[in-house]
């Protein structure tokens, strides 16, 4: 059976299905809603009933009364009667006011006219006892006018409830035919799900055996595909490694020839020759092995803060030399609207860089290559980065631009026999600007050179765009820090010689230790006003470092962390261990500088005239962020100070509810308090700060090592921000 004529037979099965579902749906339904109705009449019908057999003893019960007050002489009998002839007539209303049929709709205003008769009678009589005496009464009573009106109201309560049981009986017969179609459809419904049901099962059943069948058929070959991958693969890097070996030392002593001075013209051309082939080779080598991991999803992109001008500029240094090889003007300009540092991948960008601008020179003899950047449109939080790499060369032929990109090809055969090249370039920078979620385009003109577009997104790096950016490095002069001492806590060489070059050029005294345990032990001794803390250390590492810091000597000296792991979530970590912020290797100087004068606090308080050692530079508070709070003020310093006194009330206690919670083991308590104070430490700004220690105490599970570490450095960085918070409310008092 073909598939056609599978899907045919499936869908007809299925609208044939579903119109026998409506149908006996409807019928069911329909039955059903008789059954129920005929219920409602029928119980309907036993009310009446009960209010006929309940209206006769009512009329009974007064007549009885009656006559046994008169008998008797006795008016106990006639106690609350009144009452009860109303509730005769009560009664009667009811019956009147009841549906009924045309058999007994004559005989109930009839009933109503006899009981209303008999109740005027009964009171008639009554009355002629109380005002004409016994004699009087039982006169009345033996002209048997009362016993005719209550046979009368007999006689014809049955012949109603004659009427209702005719009535009674063809409600009853329609029930039961009802609840008879109602139980044959449900058979039949669930007969035909029950079919139903067993044939998809079957079709299923046969279904998945069918695609495993499938399934064993296509992980053969996958494993087939993976082994040839792997096999692949290791051969590439076989390979690499196999021909990198003595390329590096082909390289490498072609170096040394050419330092001899006793080579000759002829000789120093061979070994020119020589490494200029095995450059060539290796990137060869180097563009295979991307393309291979490009094939393979093995090619990652990874995201990091980097400046735009510096990595353009380092490219441009670069390609610099062999463009002055050929005589080729080389320029790179950047539009000043475009940020400098963004977040992406670096190592990739230069790497598209480096194979566009080193095709453009290959292929230009004359003119000159130019490169440019520019800022685009935002999307998505992101900056589209154009960039646009133009040269004077030969040019493609418009036929041949679509081709360019693609692996192995080239414009022309005549170039790869004139210019040589793998024609893997492009194909490489194609992949990697994709990857990236960019774009690249080509426009060329035979014979007047090409120019490659591409528009690559960026994030802005929200880290580094918050810092001041008021001065240079170059500007810095000793009076900027004085009295400033650093301790530098570094066990790398190249960086501990980087930070003496600087420090000594910006004039700042310093102190190397080459680990943590070092840190500690020059902080027992002398005080410091920042500290410069490596994470990777021997010994100690700078977590654990800055704990004991924090814990056991208690010292509040700002901590900047310097690590070369860049991965999403390092700050914060960082900042959960009592450090006061964060740079990313390889250190910059203007960053460096930026954060040092962020934080040196005493060489600035002369300058910006703080209130204390805690403000920050230039008015700004270095915890706690006024923003908010002045936004929701909208200039109300009356305001302000009540917001900021409860805060400096509630902080504390929550601080010590925290601890007591954790103390006591009362986790529930302890999680309600943590989610509390993000709403205490948001009107001074603190969530950025403290929100991933809150978040932990909140929703991860703590040993109390963990609990004692995270609990440590909130309370410090509270204790700093009520410190601030009580100078900013004093600030308003005395405004």
């Amino acid at each position: 059976m073909s598939s056609k004529r599978i899907i045919f037979f499936l869908l007809t099965t299925y609208l044939i299905g579903n119109l026998l579902l409506i149908f006996i749906q409807y019928n069911w339904a329909k039955n059903l809603n008789t059954l129920i109705e005929g219920n409602e009449k029928l119980a309907y019908e036993l009310t009446v009933s009960g209010q006929l057999k309940e209206l006769e003893r009512d009329i009974l019960s007064v007549e009885s009364r009656i006559r046994g007050t008169i008998t008797t002489e006795d008016t106990v009998f006639v106690t609350d009667l009144e009452s009860q002839i109303v509730a005769i007539e009560t009664s009667i209303d009811k019956l009147k006011q009841s549906p009924g049929n045309d058999s007994t709709t004559h005989y109930i205003d009839l009933l109503d006219r006899l009981v209303h008769d008999k109740l005027r009678y009964s009171r008639f009589l009554l009355g002629v006892y109380y005002f004409k005496g016994k004699p009087a009464a039982e006169a009345q009573i033996a002209t048997q006018r009362g016993k005719h009106l209550t046979d009368s109201i007999m006689v014809t309560a049955r012949n109603i409830e004659l009427g209702r049981q005719r009535h009674l009986a063809a409600v009853t017969t329609t029930i039961d035919t009802s609840g008879t179609n109602a139980l044959h459809l449900g058979i039949i419904l669930i007969s035909f799900v029950l079919v139903c049901g067993a044939f998809i099962f079957w079709y299923v059943i046969n279904t998945i055996r069918r695609q495993n069948e499938l399934i064993r058929q296509l992980h053969f070959s996958e494993k087939k595909v993976r082994e040839a991958a792997t096999v692949k693969e290791n051969f590439l890097a076989n390979m690499s490694h196999e021909i990198r070996t003595p390329m590096n030392a082909i390289l490498g002593f072609a170096n040394l020839l050419q330092r001899k001075q006793e080579l000759d013209n002829e000789s120093r051309q061979y070994v020119q020759t020589i490494q200029r082939s095995g450059e060539n080779l290796l990137t060869i080598i180097n563009d295979i092995l991307d393309l291979s991991k490009i094939e393979a999803g093995m090619m990652r992109i990874e995201t990091m803060p980097f400046s735009i001008r510096g990595l353009l500029h380092s490219v441009e240094t670069l390609m610099q030399a062999k463009a002055s090889e050929k005589s080729l003007r080389l320029t790179a300009t950047v539009d000043d609207k475009l940020p400098d540092i963004l977040e992406g991948d670096a190592v990739r960008l230069t790497q598209i860089l480096v194979n566009l601008i080193g095709n453009a020179i290959k292929f230009t003899a004359q003119g000159g290559v130019a490169v440019r950047l520019k800022a685009g449109e935002k999307v998505n939080g992101k900056i589209q980065v154009g960039i646009t790499v133009a040269d004077t060369g030969i040019g493609i032929e418009p036929q041949k631009q679509q081709t360019i990109f693609e692996r192995f090809q080239q414009a022309e055969d005549s170039v790869t026999r004139k210019y040589g090249g793998t024609g893997l370039g492009l194909a490489i920078v194609k992949d990697l600007v994709e990857l990236q979620g960019g774009t690249i385009t080509v426009e060329s003109e035979l014979g007047k050179g090409t120019t490659f577009h591409l528009l690559i997104p960026y994030a802005v790096s929200a880290e580094v765009a918050e810092l001041p950016r008021t001065s240079s490095p170059a500007a810095i002069t000793q009076a900027s820090f004085n009295d400033l001492r650093v301790l530098v806590v570094e066990d790398n060489e190249i960086n501990q010689n980087l930070l003496q070059t600087i420090f000594r050029h910006w004039q700042i005294s310093f102190q190397l230790a080459a680990n943590g345990k070092e840190a500690i032990q020059c902080l027992k001794q002398q005080r410091f006003d920042l500290i410069l803390m490596d994470i990777q250390m021997p010994e100690m590492d700078g977590y654990t470092a800055t704990q004991k810091i924090r814990t056991e000597l208690h010292l509040s000296t700002p901590i900047i962390a310097m690590t070369a792991h860049a991965m999403a979530g390092e700050r914060e970590k960082c900042l959960s261990y009592g450090m006061n912020d964060y740079l990313s290797k390889p250190v910059r100087e203007d960053q460096l500088y930026d954060k040092i004068r962020q934080f040196a606090a005493t060489s600035f308080e002369k300058n910006a005239k703080q209130i204390s050692s805690v403000g920050s530079v230039n008015g700004d508070y270095r915890h706690i962020r006024l923003d908010y709070l002045r936004e929701v003020s909208a200039g109300d310093r009356s305001y302000e100070q009540v917001v900021t006194e409860q805060f400096l009330e509630m902080l504390p206690a929550e601080l010590q509810s925290l601890e007591n919670a954790w103390k006591q083991q009362d986790l529930a308590t302890m999680q309600s308090v943590a989610h509390n104070m993000k709403t205490t430490i948001s009107v001074m700004g603190l969530n950025e700060e403290l929100q991933p220690i809150l978040d932990a105490l909140e929703y991860e599970s703590q040993t109390n090592e963990s609990f004692q570490q995270l609990f440590s450095t909130l309370q410090f960085k509270c204790e700093a921000a009520i410190e601030e918070a009580k100078q900013f409310c004093q600030s308003l008092i005395t405004s």
